[in-house]
């Protein structure tokens, strides 16, 4: 009897929906080798596509067969209206390289070439805090065997790094 109870309640609370929570990574390292910053930043996908869709009206039907096919552009351009990067108190465009998908999350692939040295990185996260207010956005920094990390909100949605 129980383990009927116990099993009962374990599946009651199976039936609640899942809390659904608004948080985003972004790994930023320093490459001497290769003179360039790389970024791999992740989203949830379904909330990049709401966040498009709400501010330029469309749909990309991202991993469907449907998915438009200026995709990169519109994922492009909203990473480089959204996330900013300067370096030694430089802004810095960054290069859209790719992107992958892994369930529902998308790997966003970016990098900032010609980068010799770098003093300080101040950078500026507001991916998806306009449409979704309770959005984290993780900041984690590796230069020069230094690991840093920033937890970026809508109220504070910048930070600076020294080295």
């Amino acid at each position: 009897m129980k383990k009927i109870l116990i099993l009962f309640v374990g599946l009651s609370f199976l039936s609640f929906k899942d809390h659904k929570y608004y948080l985003a990574l972004t790994e930023i390292e320093y490459s001497s080798k290769s003179n360039s910053v790389q970024m791999i930043m992740n989203v949830f996908m379904d909330d990049i596509e709401k966040a498009i869709e709400k501010e330029q009206g469309v749909n990309l039907k991202l991993t469907t067969n449907k998915e438009i096919a200026n995709a990169d552009g519109y994922l492009f351009n909203y990473l480089q209206e959204n996330f900013i990067l300067k370096i030694n108190d430089s802004k810095v465009d960054f290069n859209f390289v790719g992107k992958e998908y892994e369930g529902n999350i998308v790997y966003f692939y970016l990098e900032v070439e010609n980068v010799t040295k770098i003093n300080s990185l101040h950078i500026e996260n507001n991916v998806l805090i306009a449409h979704f207010p309770d959005q984290q956005n993780l900041i984690k920094v590796k230069i020069n065997n230094t690991k840093k990390s920033l937890f970026l909100t809508k109220e504070n949605n910048k930070g600076l790094l020294n080295y």
